[in-house]
């Protein structure tokens, strides 16, 4: 559902305090009404959410436990004086009791708050908690911006171990108060059961809470909303979605590991369903209804995007999954169909939209780096292939830094997680088999809360430098749990007056491992 909002009525909120937001504020955006009917009242179940933030919209979700009306308000201050009420959304089955709404016409950099609860279908006095969430929409003029990435949540079968403080790297995250958060995919791992103890590498034992649609690999609709929700069991996760918007992008484990369109699942027993097209349409649909994304009415369940955030930042979301051919040896040596990774429609977006962002920094956010070698047993399961010429999928970025360089595109950095340990690379086209390109950056973070593994090869095809890496060492193995520490994410400071763009890598203890401040190109 989609609401507009009367600016001039949003703007002319007050700061006065009243005893209800008190009490709200100390709950952690908890009020309890003041009629209590404890057999008909709905439960919020997991929290709300906030996403696809722009200067005049945002995505806001929340979920209940049955059949009801989603109310919501907004307002300017956290005490909602004045707040603008919006109308119901009715919350069925169909959709898990889910819902999104997008909010419309909304006033450039400003801090919203949102307020949901939940009314009976039969009986609105008989109504849930409320829960208080908060986002801050893009800014039309220039000003200090602050954003967070990483990727890879509760892989590898480590889940939330309440006993260790569940996903702590969530709470990290959530003390700088970034902006905005990118979560650059495998925002579930489907394909990753959880057992009720896993033994770790020191023989200590972590212990996960566990849920019937967690306990298999998911195949139906249910099974993949169910991975959704246990991730949002975390009281860490749930405060972080409280304050925080996101944007999201998936991967592959979201559906299955490594997965590709037309794949079939004949050598893998756990799964009944063998049609890999058909998990990834139930998964799409579960990771649209379950996290606060914005609609494409053009094409449904598109998750490649562009979001503008004011006059210094662009962000562009790839895709990575829906559009790519099987993976296979990658050594094609010219394009053809089998080279496909972006496909034909994201590319010349990507193409348009970057030739037509006015935004000082082009953020390419990719959930999967461009320089490092990612296997599928025999095969590739990442564009690249190892050193020498561009072949395979490579192609595909061939293409694309070609076109950067030639339309004099500027400032472009990329993003990325997937691999579980986190870099920094310089790609330096005068250390690269292939040369058509201008110079760039590309970040590494991750795992937010998953195994660690590390580090992969480099293909020097586009001269890659490693600038940082932090990985478990050789005596410390692979796949170390979270409670070893190596869970990683990233921030960007934006300078409203220099318009420097800082990146600072961190880990769980918010130690700051690396940082390198880049200095834009006006021309």
């Amino acid at each position: 559902m989609s609401f507009r909002v009367s600016r001039r009525k949003f703007l002319t909120t007050t700061a006065t305090v009243t005893a209800t937001a008190g009490a709200a504020s100390a709950m952690g955006g908890f009020f309890m009404p003041s009629i209590s009917r404890a057999a008909d009242r709905p439960l919020i179940t997991h929290g709300v959410q906030s996403g696809d933030v722009t200067a005049n919209s945002a995505c806001i979700w929340g979920r209940a436990d049955r059949a009801s009306r989603m109310i919501t308000e907004i307002a300017t201050t956290e005490n909602f004086a004045r707040s603008v009420k919006i109308p119901h959304v009715d919350v069925l089955p169909e959709r898990d009791f889910a819902s999104k709404l997008a909010l419309n016409d909304l006033p450039a950099g400003q801090d919203v708050f949102y307020k949901i609860h939940f009314e009976n279908l039969d009986d609105g006095r008989a109504s849930s908690e409320p829960v208080i969430g908060h986002f801050r929409t893009a800014p039309a003029a220039k000003r200090n911006i602050r954003f967070g990435w990483s990727g890879d949540t509760a892989g590898q079968g480590w889940g939330i171990d309440e006993d260790r403080g569940g996903m702590k790297t969530y709470a990290t995250i959530t003390r700088h108060n970034p902006d905005f958060f990118i979560h650059s995919g495998d925002t579930i791992y489907a394909d990753g059961p959880f057992a009720a103890e896993a033994k770790m590498p020191d023989g200590d034992i972590w212990k996960n809470i566990t849920t019937e649609d967690t306990g298999k690999v998911a195949e139906t609709i249910a099974e993949f909303r169910g991975n959704y929700k246990y991730n949002m069991l975390d009281k860490n996760v749930r405060e972080f979605n409280r304050l925080i918007p996101v944007y999201y992008q998936w991967d592959d484990h979201e559906v299955t590991n490594n997965w590709y369109p037309g794949e079939m699942l004949t050598g893998d027993d756990r799964y009944s369903e063998k049609s890999v097209s058909l998990l990834a349409a139930r998964a799409n649909r579960a990771f649209r209804e379950m996290l606060p994304i914005t609609e494409h009415a053009s094409e449904p369940g598109r998750v490649y995007r562009k979001v503008s955030y004011g006059p210094s930042l662009d962000i562009f979301f790839l895709d990575m999954r829906t559009y790519r051919g099987a993976n296979d040896a990658n050594n094609s040596p010219e394009p053809n169909n089998k080279t496909v990774f972006l496909g034909r429609e994201q590319i010349e977006w990507l193409k348009r939209s970057l030739l037509n962002s006015n935004a000082t920094w082009k953020v390419i956010a990719s959930d999967m780096p461009i320089g490092m070698v990612v296997g599928d047993g025999d095969n590739f399961e990442n564009l690249a292939n190892g050193d020498g010429a561009p072949a395979g999928r490579e192609f595909d970025i061939v293409e694309l830094l070609r076109f950067i360089k030639s339309a004099r595109i500027l400032n472009t950095v990329w993003l990325t997680a997937d691999v579980h340990y986190t870099a920094a690379h310089y790609y330096d086209p005068n250390k690269a088999q292939f040369q058509d390109f201008e110079p760039f950056w590309e970040f590494v973070s991750g795992p937010l809360h998953a195994g660690t593994f590390g580090p992969n090869a480099m293909d020097n095809t586009f001269g890659p430098q490693v600038m940082f890496t932090k990985h478990p060492t050789k005596e410390q193995g692979i796949n170390l749990p979270p409670s070893f520490g190596l869970q990683f994410f990233g921030l960007v400071d934006i300078d409203a007056e220099n318009e420097q763009f800082r990146v600072s890598l961190r880990d769980v203890a918010d130690e700051e491992l690396y940082t390198v401040t880049l200095d834009p190109v006006y021309s």
